[in-house]
């Protein structure tokens, strides 16, 4: 199986590369990635940029270029719900816009010709769920919401909850790769580790604290998913 991780910044596709043996730097004129090995599978990983359309754009040119059979979103995102702390992992079983209304007659989160939810296959959840219940990291499951915005009021969080009662936790990229990949029709999933708690007054200091003091574990999740991958 060929896997391509993308990450929006390079600190989170450092994290992603400690976990690939003897990978390689490729460059050609439109992409810069990595390739490498995890466990029995191939494995690309890139940096996209921050925000949807970097993220829409990269992970498209990659499609293309590696025609992956899995797309994983790996990186930092801010919890949105009581129930996450910082170091919580999230995997997403479903993506949404919380930025995006294309008028009357559509829902809010909602792409022009996409779905409102953006959902990874159920083989994938299956694994991480088996994975779950055995692992000492925190590993949870529920709604991701993307927009081209850091989080950081919580008016702001507000306005998403309001929208999506039910939502754990924002990014800016994962939508955005999640529709290239349905557009593209490749399986995704999204895996993100809670660096901060937007609304909660502190949640710059614990964005910026968090890269100094996050463990590399959080990031051994994905690598966990593809070992347990056929």
């Amino acid at each position: 199986m060929k896997i391509l991780i993308i990450a929006a910044m390079s600190k989170e596709l450092e994290l992603v590369l400690h976990q690939m043996a003897d990978y390689i730097e490729i460059k050609t004129p439109l992409l810069d990635y990595y390739e490498g090995v995890v466990g029995a599978h191939d494995v690309a990983a890139c940096q996209c940029g921050i925000g949807k359309v970097n993220a829409a754009l990269k992970a498209q040119l990659l499609i293309d270029e590696l025609n992956p059979d899995l797309v994983i979103n790996s990186g930092v995102a801010g919890g949105l719900d009581v129930s996450m702390r910082i170091g919580d992992v999230l995997v997403a079983n479903r993506i949404c816009y919380h930025d995006v209304w294309c008028g009357p007659g559509t829902q809010i989160g909602q792409a022009d010709g996409c779905p409102l939810y953006f959902k990874p296959r159920a083989e994938e959840l299956a694994i991480m769920e088996q994975l779950a219940a055995r692992s000492d990291s925190k590993i949870k499951f529920g709604l991701l919401c993307s927009g081209d915005k850091f989080i950081s009021k919580p008016e702001e969080v507000k306005e998403i909850k309001g929208n999506f009662a039910d939502a754990l936790a924002c990014d800016m990229e994962s939508a955005a790769i999640a529709q290239a990949c349905y557009k593209r029709e490749v399986p995704f999933m999204a895996v993100r580790v809670m660096s901060d708690m937007p609304g909660g007054g502190e949640n710059i200091s614990e964005y910026q604290n968090f890269w100094s003091e996050a463990p590399r574990k959080t990031f051994e999740v994905v690598k966990d998913l593809i070992n347990k991958l056929p």
